[in-house]
């Protein structure tokens, strides 16, 4: 029993992912194990996923199996493991849309019309007999998540929206899968332990103990390509709602509220900084 994944964007997200698999691969599920919070889930150990495709469009991560694709520049996320065996998944080149920025092309490496050919990620889909696509674009890849969230549809396959592109709320888009009776989930995904959570608890808090918050704000620093192409506040408009409200969510009264990414400071790499 398994769960055959593929994955749009082998980014910094996608490594932990990888790596985390690999790590608790062999988690005994009648102990509690730090970093997680279920061994088995719904019958699925961490040992029942298994990774079949991925797309990008860096150069250097295009054709290489997905185990080597994670290490690959511009990269930056922790290694947790020494190395991850070869997993038999090769990393497609997805189509490019507006999942690269102007300002990113360089930073991401991403390939020319020259050097490669988009795949029909439905077909490959079908091929490697994926069960859910998972989708770690950058940030304000409107087109790009839309592309992949139809490709889903079409391939039969389950969809994990692991960014703030507002998929699975939209009625629409939430109708369409619904009626093909494919799953799907996320739109945003928290940080384990991030910034945003603590933010929840902090104003859950202050409700419960009958405080009123006057005004608050979130402003996060890293140096990592997410905090780079952030720089663009034109592919924030979506990630400043998402954070937004899953703070404000807590209170039943109107609070002024700032969150989202402040700055980009390339020698944090992968480690955030959050003033709150």
């Amino acid at each position: 029993m398994e769960i055959r994944v593929a994955i749009a964007g082998v980014g910094n997200c996608a490594s932990a992912l990888v790596q985390g698999v690999e790590y608790y691969k062999n988690a005994k599920e009648d102990e509690k194990v730090p970093g997680l919070m279920h061994v088995n889930f719904g019958g699925y150990h961490v040992r029942d996923i298994k990774f079949v495709a991925a797309f990008d469009v860096n150069k250097q991560k295009i054709g290489k199996d997905l185990s080597e694709a994670i290490f690959a520049e511009p990269n930056c996320c922790a290694k947790i493991v020494d190395s991850v065996p070869k997993l038999g998944a090769k990393v497609f080149p997805g189509p490019i849309l507006d999942g690269v920025a102007p300002h990113m092309k360089e930073p991401f490496k991403a390939y020319s019309e020259s050097e490669y050919e988009p795949v029909d990620v439905v077909s490959v889909l079908k091929e490697t007999k994926a069960d859910m696509l998972i989708n770690f674009l950058p940030v304000g890849s409107y087109n790009a998540t839309r592309y992949y969230a139809e490709a889903a549809l079409k391939a039969g396959v389950s969809f994990v929206n692991c960014i703030p592109e507002f998929i699975v709320s939209d009625k629409e888009w939430a109708a369409k899968f619904e009626k093909a009776g494919i799953p799907i989930a996320g739109d945003d995904v928290k940080s384990q332990v991030g910034a945003t959570i603590l933010h929840r608890t902090l104003v859950n808090l202050f409700n419960e103990r009958g405080a009123v918050v006057d005004e608050t704000y979130q402003l996060n620093i890293g140096g990592n390509t997410d905090f780079l192409n952030m720089i663009m506040e034109e592919r924030l408009k979506t990630k400043r709602i998402s954070k937004t409200e899953a703070v404000t969510s807590m209170v039943s009264y109107d609070v002024p509220t700032r969150i989202g990414p402040s700055d980009y400071v390339p020698f944090l790499k992968d480690k955030k900084v959050c003033y709150i």
